[in-house]
């Protein structure tokens, strides 16, 4: 770590002492993870972004060809479709998630009894396989939910969400979110429980009522948290994968294929160098976003 301290010298002035050196030791420590994530992250991700200006599928011969594949990927509906649909899923599913989240974090640092054990069972979906979670709820959809819909009458619950190009992606943004609560929870619970409890007490006082605290105390005080929520299920929610494989595969059609499933299906499908420009233009995407949720909340209370 770097210091600036300042000596007083003999005419009575403080002079800025020299910043102290940083210690090799620490470089040594910070070696192995800077050689890690370069040869498992940036040499791979630097190959991909030089192959993207090629008609490479693979494997073979390949050559260059500029600009073409990222000119066809931005006048492909296909990609324009999942772009569209990521975003808006992601979008969705960080409300959801958020407003759940913090509406269980503050029953579960409430005066309830079993509060601990409850805490326990709420956070067990995170620690679930993706995929596992997806094939389950794969089942309920197509078959156990249809049948209560049939036999309470309910036409659009009589068939399965998941076959239905327009509503599929409920199914997914509520597996998700059971999935993603457990961990934004916890972040919460951290927040609500790092309030004195001494500002609730004064409210009391001054005869606030529940609600009134909760929007005027507990808010304000855990806004760095949500900040923090926000940013980490947005970029994590991006990414969207497993879930949507379990659950549709992407359809009905493509009424579900996120960008991450069109990138891997056309490795699969030998458009290599195609899809690596759609990679890098999301890397791209992913980075600004960031950028504008870091120059939002900059000045904001976050942690």
């Amino acid at each position: 770590m770097t210091t600036t301290a300042r000596i007083v010298t003999r005419g009575g002035q403080a002079a800025p002492r020299s910043k102290r050196r940083v210690e090799p030791i620490y470089y040594l420590f910070l070696l192995p993870s800077l050689i890690l994530f370069t040869l498992a992250i940036t040499i791979p991700g630097i190959i991909g972004i030089f192959f993207s200006f090629t008609d490479s599928i693979g494997i073979g011969d390949w050559q260059f060809i500029g600009f073409i594949n990222y000119i066809a990927a931005f006048s492909d509906p296909a990609i324009l479709e999942s772009y569209l649909f990521t975003f808006g899923f992601s979008i969705a599913t960080v409300i959801v998630v958020n407003v759940i989240a913090f509406l269980l974090a503050v029953g579960l640092t409430s005066r309830i009894r079993m509060k601990t054990a409850l805490r326990a069972i709420f956070v067990i979906p995170m620690v679930v396989s993706g995929i596992i979670i997806a094939y389950v709820f794969n089942f309920l959809f197509s078959n156990s939910l249809p049948d209560v819909g049939a036999a309470l009458g309910i036409p659009f619950l009589s068939t399965s969400l998941l076959a239905n190009p327009d509503l599929a992606w409920i199914a997914i943004v509520i597996v998700t979110a059971w999935q993603a609560v457990p961990g934004t929870l916890l972040i919460y619970i951290a927040g609500l429980l790092a309030i004195p409890g001494d500002v609730y007490e004064a409210a009391d006082i001054d005869g606030a009522s529940k609600a009134q605290q909760l929007m005027r105390i507990t808010l304000p005080l855990v806004a760095g948290y949500v900040v923090i929520n926000v940013i980490l299920g947005f970029k994590n929610f991006l990414n969207a994968y497993d879930i949507i494989v379990g659950l549709t595969n992407g359809g009905p059609g493509t009424a579900t294929r996120s960008v991450a499933m069109t990138i891997i299906a056309g490795f699969n499908g030998g458009d290599y160098a195609y899809q690596m420009a759609n990679a890098t233009i999301f890397f791209v995407v992913a980075i600004l976003v960031a950028l504008l949720q870091l120059s939002v909340t900059r000045g904001r209370n976050a942690l």
